[in-house]
């Protein structure tokens, strides 16, 4: 299914009127033996995909409430191995979306033909690779591509907007749009400062443009969806996983989930 798996399910949440809303949760903190659980729960909350992290020993994009989730994992024995497992024989329950995110050197020391095969058949649907930049991608896009994953690409705040361009002609699924400079994590106010950055992502991208990094409330990401198509959430989410809020997600998802009306 891959990309078009993804495709049809976004057109659907968004032609019910909804802005997509993507948690991610870290695979193997509170054990692996939770993540179906979790997966379904976030499903039936309104999630039009759910993120799944690999924990790696140095992960450069996550911020600190992500980085202890993956120690946590680590500490379990969390491996790709043992997540695409579960994720295989969990995958005729769910139907909801899933995106691994995950570093090159992990995929590299799998196998990147074997990364890609297995992950097909455990039914992910695409692939986030934080740390490849586009010059450097082929020997990964070309794995992808040949197993039916969306190669999920990330946009910077940063970039020229030559580049931005370029990244948002080749992205598959939808273009992760990092909204903050810096790593995974929660920020209070940043929301305005993106508008022209996001408005400009939708205008370049032939897929929807999600914003992700620093979200972490539902005005947040209202507001933030009003200029794109939705976010992702990471840090809140796994903070809450990690407290036992199970009623705080749901809520937060509930409330994301709404449009606001574009603000001037």
């Amino acid at each position: 299914m891959g990309k078009a798996k993804l495709e049809s399910y976004f057109n659907q949440k968004q032609s019910n009127g909804e802005n997509l809303f993507v948690p991610y949760i870290m695979a193997g903190d509170g054990g692996l033996d939770v993540l179906n659980e979790r997966i379904l729960f976030l499903q039936n909350c309104g999630a039009a995909a759910i993120e799944i992290g690999i924990p790696f020993s140095d992960p450069v994009a996550d911020g600190p409430t992500i980085q202890a989730a993956g120690l946590r994992a680590l500490e379990n024995g969390t491996t790709i191995a043992n997540v695409l497992q579960v994720l295989q024989i969990s995958k005729e329950e769910r139907n909801v979306p899933i995106i691994l995110m995950t570093y090159i050197n992990p995929i590299y020391r799998y196998g990147i033909a074997s990364f890609a095969q297995d992950c097909a058949e455990a039914g992910v649907d695409g692939v986030i690779v934080p740390d490849i930049p586009i010059e450097e991608e082929k020997f990964i896009a070309d794995a992808f591509y040949e197993s039916s994953l969306a190669f999920i690409r990330l946009a910077a705040l940063t970039s020229k907007e030559d580049r931005l361009k370029e990244i948002a002609k080749r992205s598959e699924g939808f273009l992760y749009a990092v909204s903050v400079t810096g790593t995974t994590g929660a920020r209070e106010a940043y929301v305005e400062e993106v508008r022209a950055y996001l408005e400009m992502l939708k205008s370049y991208s032939s897929v929807p443009v999600l914003a992700g990094f620093g979200v972490s409330t539902a005005e947040q990401a209202q507001t933030l969806s009003s200029y794109c198509d939705g976010v992702i959430v990471g840090s809140t989410i796994v903070d809450l996983f990690h407290r036992g809020d199970i009623e705080g997600i749901q809520q937060l998802i509930v409330d994301s989930i709404h449009p606001v009306t574009i603000r001037n």
